[in-house]
């Protein structure tokens, strides 16, 4: 049987969330390591997960959602309860659904949602600085999401990814980005079929270079058509960043905040 999970966490303690090839190193623990040990012990058996979209350490998860298969006979209530009773505490599964054999949590997605909160003070953030990050530096909101908008449709974002970064090519279609200010918090959404390593992060850095006036709207076009990493901003501090979640079509049968 093919189940689906809704797996929320705070990512600060956790090196990300790909299983380390090499167990027992001292402190680290990932996420997938800690979701696996989890559904094991409730299975009674060995279980492998596969996640909607991998996230570096330091980084959150508002509903990432994995799939795994197992012969155990397990309610999805059962599975939901006991999984996160075993979980450490910055882990929880919200959700768990049967899903057909076909399913896959990444290749069934049609899209991914993020979103990066900065605070934008003299001041650095003392409550909730582990999902924060900070600008002292007065930012124009406006003139950051006037910029971003030249990211939007299919492009080449190698201008945006990490040396590291696997994938075989850097073309995404960005279907939505927008930045707005509330107070003195800057929070920049944006939703792509998918995305590069470090990708939200680097789109975050340069804005914030359009924002604080070091660079004019225009740049960030000019940047994306460069394809060059060298050219732009910095990437952003990882604990900004929250994966709000994969969309799937409605035929899979998940949670609304999950479905298209």
């Amino acid at each position: 049987m093919r189940y689906a999970l809704g797996v929320e966490y705070d990512g600060s303690d956790f090196l990300g969330w790909q299983r380390l090839t090499a167990p027992g190193v001292p402190g680290a623990q990932t996420l997938q390591q800690a979701l696996e040990t989890a559904l094991s012990r409730v299975a009674d058996a060995p279980i492998e997960t596969v996640c909607a979209g991998r996230t570096d350490a330091g980084v959150h998860a508002q509903c990432q959602v994995v799939h795994f298969d197992s012969d155990a006979r397990r309610e999805p209530r059962g599975w939901m309860l006991g999984v996160t009773t075993l979980l450490p505490p910055a882990m929880c599964v919200r959700w768990c659904r049967p899903v057909a054999a076909d399913f896959h949590a990444r290749f069934s997605a049609r899209a991914r949602r993020y979103r990066y909160r900065l605070l934008n003070r003299p001041v650095r953030p003392a409550l909730g600085r582990q999902y924060l990050a900070w600008e002292r530096r007065p930012l124009d909101a406006g003139a950051m999401h006037r910029a971003a908008q030249a990211l939007l449709g299919e492009h080449d974002f190698s201008a945006f990814r990490t040396v590291h970064c696997q994938a075989p090519h850097a073309r995404r279609e960005l279907q939505e980005i927008r930045v707005a200010r509330e107070g003195d918090e800057v929070a920049i959404e944006v939703q792509a079929n998918a995305f590069l390593h470090h990708m939200v992060r680097n789109i975050v850095g340069s804005l914030l270079m359009v924002g604080a006036g070091e660079r004019p709207e225009p740049w960030i076009a000019e940047l994306l058509a460069s394809r060059d990493r060298t050219r732009a901003g910095p990437t952003a501090p990882a604990q900004g960043l929250t994966f709000l979640g994969p969309r799937y079509p409605a035929e899979c049968g998940l949670p609304a905040e999950v479905t298209l």
